[in-house]
């Protein structure tokens, strides 16, 4: 077997397998690059001395993030896929899931059990949290510290192929979360062996990725690669790429157009329909512009904008990020034009923020817009989601807004049937130091906000994570079924109406007062009443309406929608 690793400062390089250590030799072909022969299946790198070391590009850690690598045959998997292109992302609705949380085995197969939910709830592609292996058992997934592995406990490398080959037979897609943006504190060797991070620009995690100094030709390949390595060896449809405004990237050509230039290649190659999305804090649709007119070409981008206006607008809180919005005028600017802040003054920034986006050459299915998702719960001090707030009557409005937007909706896990089960922030670390300074740190984050340190939920305490775990006996019951079967009409009736799937947001219109909005999808208005008192509805075909007894030219109740088809 011959392994390789890039260690370009190193001056002696060893690779420990099968028991034994095996000097490597200088590349003949690629600077920086160490060659073996070996045999062993499992091993590790030694540099200087130093180590073993897990293989940066290690595919199965089996025994966590110190231990030593394990290799994997990628083409030893017998898939049943064959005949998959994909889904497009236009027109589609995406469901964000943790696999960790989603069932309470936390694992793949025990999500693959759980799959005709989502067919029957009528969603196109799974969004799964990042998988990419990180230290303990249960976490977010954002502390990854193995990129090229399958977290161990969630089922491993063959278990993430079960379950994208069960969801394709099953007509959806399955799009990964990955982070390029900071490995986390627990189990990171990359410095070990190169320059992988630099001082030179500063991240909230610590040194930023090397995207520009010296070495930083290898550090992109490896992202790239990565990238690839996830949509062609895994089958996966989709990246979301998280925080990529803490990717700080000087060079002529962004790493963010480097990976969609090399995902077009993929693309053109298998014939697949495959998509990158990123999440961004930096209101700027140059990330979702063609690289023709001068945009780095990524399929899709977050779209926070949307998120604060209507979860502001339906639950009346003000603090933090939420202060420049919760008017229903607020909500009208982000369904016409995708971004609230568009080079207009920012309160919680104190700076003006964002640029406009072009509405006649921008398509709207290219923001991903959500009333709920990991970041917006479970960032919350008590992990709490919107239906431990809203009435049933505006939980309906929420998600009628958001299913009939021209945006590319989103759902997190539990939100269709209005889960009461909270979603927290918890972690597994395992050196005593690293966990007290992260149970300590949310507490004091917290504090600063008025909540008392006992009522902030212990990130490093069992219960947390598994208080945080879906309930799958609630989607029966008569008070959650009510909520399920609405979204299931929602979806429906977009999938069967081509004006809801129109993503041309020059043919938005809206009109609305500060408890009433009316949105124009051509032919069909979509109509919520978030105040208490009643108003007129319009004449026309009802088409969907959240509660019975509303009828064209009548009343529309408080906290109620309707979706009308006009002559």
């Amino acid at each position: 077997m011959r392994y390789d690793v890039w260690a370009p400062d190193a001056a002696n390089v060893e690779v420990e397998a099968g028991g034994r250590r095996h000097a490597m030799a200088p590349s003949p072909v690629r600077r920086g690059w160490w060659t073996a022969e070996a045999e062993g299946e499992d091993y590790g790198f030694v540099v200087d001395g130093k180590g073993p070391f897990p293989d940066p590009r290690s595919p199965w850690q089996p025994d966590g993030v110190h231990g030593l690598s394990r290799a994997y045959d990628h083409g030893a998997f017998a898939w049943t896929d064959g005949a998959w292109r994909g889904r497009p992302l236009a027109g589609g609705v995406l469901y964000e899931l943790h696999v960790g949380t989603f069932t309470p085995e936390g694992t793949f197969d025990a999500a693959v059990e759980r799959l005709d939910h989502l067919v029957a709830l009528g969603v196109d592609a799974v969004e799964l949290m990042p998988v990419a292996a990180f230290p303990g058992r249960h976490g977010w997934g954002y502390d990854g510290v193995h990129l090229w592995a399958v977290h161990d406990p969630y089922g491993g490398p063959d278990g993430l192929k079960r379950f994208v080959d069960a969801c394709h037979a099953r007509g959806l897609a399955v799009v990964l979360d990955v982070v390029y943006n900071h490995l986390g504190p627990s189990g990171n060797y990359l410095g070990e062996y190169g320059p992988y991070f630099t001082d030179d620009h500063r991240t909230p995690w610590g040194p930023a990725v090397n995207l520009d100094r010296a070495g930083s030709d290898e550090v992109r390949a490896f992202i790239v690669e990565n990238a690839l390595m996830w949509l062609r060896d895994h089958h996966l449809d989709g990246l979301r790429l998280d925080a990529v405004h803490a990717l700080s990237d000087e060079r002529a050509v962004h790493i963010l157009e480097e990976l969609a230039v090399a995902v077009d290649g993929l693309r053109a190659a298998t014939g697949r329909e495959l998509f990158v999305v990123a999440e961004s804090d930096l209101g700027d649709p140059r990330l979702v512009t063609s690289r023709e007119a001068g945009g780095y070409g990524l399929d899709a981008q977050w779209n926070d904008d949307f998120h604060h206006a209507l979860h502001s607008a339906l639950t009346g809180e003000r603090q933090g990020y939420y202060c420049d919005f919760g008017s229903m005028g607020a909500l009208a600017k982000t369904l016409r034009g995708a971004f609230f802040h568009d080079g207009t003054w920012s309160t919680f920034r104190g700076r003006s923020h964002g640029r406009p986006v072009d509405r006649l050459r921008t398509p709207g299915h290219r923001f991903a817009a959500f009333l709920q998702n990991h970041d917006q719960v479970g960032n919350r001090a008590t992990g709490d989601r919107i239906s431990a707030t809203l009435s049933p009557g505006l939980l309906k409005v929420g998600a009628g807004l958001l299913l009939t937007s021209p945006f590319t909706p989103m759902l997190f896990m539990g939100e269709e049937w209005g889960a009461t089960t909270p979603w927290r922030f918890f972690t597994d670390h395992q050196e005593p130091e690293l966990a007290r300074a992260v149970s300590e740190g949310r507490r004091r984050e917290f504090a600063t906000h008025g909540w008392a340190s006992e009522d902030v939920p212990d990130p490093q305490d069992p219960e947390t994570y598994r208080r945080s775990v879906l309930d799958w006996t609630e989607p029966s019951r008569p008070e959650h079924r009510e909520l399920l079967d609405w979204h299931r009409d929602l979806i429906a009736l977009r999938r069967s109406c081509p004006e809801l799937t129109d993503a041309r947001l020059t043919e938005i219109d809206v009109e609305h007062d500060e408890s009433w909005i009316v949105v124009y999808r051509g032919s069909v208005r979509v109509a919520a009443n978030l105040g208490a008192d009643p108003v007129r509805l319009p004449d026309g075909e009802l088409l969907l309406a959240s509660a019975p007894g509303i009828r064209p030219g009548g009343e529309l109740p408080g906290e109620s929608l309707a979706i009308l088809r006009m002559d």
